[in-house]
């Protein structure tokens, strides 16, 4: 029975008894409930730990696309597990804490987005893949930072195009191909804290690290990176490269990742623009912070938070994202 303080919270917190161990606890409700477990790379390391596949949101899409589980568990942000409902709808959705949200998907609300799709016909409207599901409803085609340059290639090059919500993604994507699609002025709250200012003093104290950035960095930011990309990319280059220190500029999380798979190398997280070298040095992302262990050991318990989806929304939000699927 789900009780109104839960309701409130969007999330269980209960506390447990003295000594339990949530890792095995959660490994064996796993098992019990026919659960899976998806965490993207920017969750703690001691989630990314006990989950049966940790990725991007490319890569967590379609694991969710392909699971055979009865239920998801999507340590992540709301949106992924949106997007884990609408390519399974068949199956229960957990979003540990639904209050875990993002700043990209709030910098475009679905009535907004419809008002300004009005106020240009003839374009078709391509949305970052962090986004709600009624924004996804209005849009002919999904794209991840993983795989927007070839989605976008996949259009004929006179077709016009809204891109939105972050507009350093598709300033970027405009910069390679030579489009000039419309953006929406959304970003990250994170990746808009990176300046050029913090990598050129870590550059200095690190002559010969390698800088990569995400790209949801703004554009002075991207100019001074050597490896320009997802999550993914980021990863797959630091894993592949004979190089051993690293700069990095993305959200804090992904060094679990990568100091798990190269143990030998060294990595260097980019603070915020604000912190000037005091307090946190590095940049996190406060609602993939939500996700915890307790909250994931309580949502296997109860069977709750669940993402529901309107069904008229679901209908036409799941296009778009197969669609980027097919194209990737």
């Amino acid at each position: 029975m789900v009780n109104k303080e839960w309701i409130d919270k969007g999330c269980i917190d209960e506390p447990v008894e003295q000594g339990l161990n949530l890792k095995q606890e959660i490994r064996r409700m796993c098992k019990e409930k026919d659960a899976i477990i998806l965490a993207h790379y920017y969750t703690v390391g001691e989630i990314q730990e006990i989950a049966d596949f940790v990725g991007d949101s490319l890569a967590l899409a379609r694991k969710a696309a392909e699971t055979d589980a009865k239920v998801m568990v999507m340590c992540g942000v709301h949106f992924m597990a949106e997007t884990c409902k609408l390519l399974s709808p068949e199956k229960t959705v957990i979003c540990p804490d639904l209050t875990a949200g993002c700043s990209l998907a709030d910098s475009c609300k679905a009535e907004d987005l419809k008002k300004f799709k009005d106020e240009h016909p003839g374009y078709k409207v391509v949305s970052y893949v962090n986004t709600t599901a009624a924004v996804k409803a209005l849009t002919d085609c999904v794209v991840t930072s993983g795989n927007a340059k070839k989605v976008i290639d996949a259009f004929p090059k006179d077709e016009k195009i809204i891109f939105g919500p972050d507009y350093n993604l598709g300033n970027y994507i405009n910069s390679v191909t030579g489009r000039q699609m419309l953006l929406w002025n959304g970003g990250c709250h994170v990746h808009e804290k990176f300046s050029v200012d913090a990598i050129v003093r870590l550059k200095a104290e690190h002559p010969d690290a390698v800088v990569m950035a995400h790209l949801e960095c703004k554009a002075p930011v991207l100019a001074v990176a050597d490896v320009k990309g997802s999550t993914a990319t980021m990863l797959t280059y630091a894993q592949q490269s004979d190089k051993q220190e690293f700069i990095v500029a993305t959200e804090a999380g992904i060094l679990h990742e990568l100091e798990r798979t190269c143990p030998d190398k060294r990595f260097y997280p980019v603070p915020p623009e604000m912190s000037e070298g005091v307090g946190c040095s590095c940049n996190e992302c406060e609602y993939m912070k939500k996700n915890t262990l307790l909250k994931i050991y309580n949502s296997l318990r109860y069977g709750w938070p669940t993402v529901e989806i309107d069904p008229a929304i679901a209908r036409d939000a799941v296009k778009p994202i197969e669609k980027m699927l097919s194209l990737s």
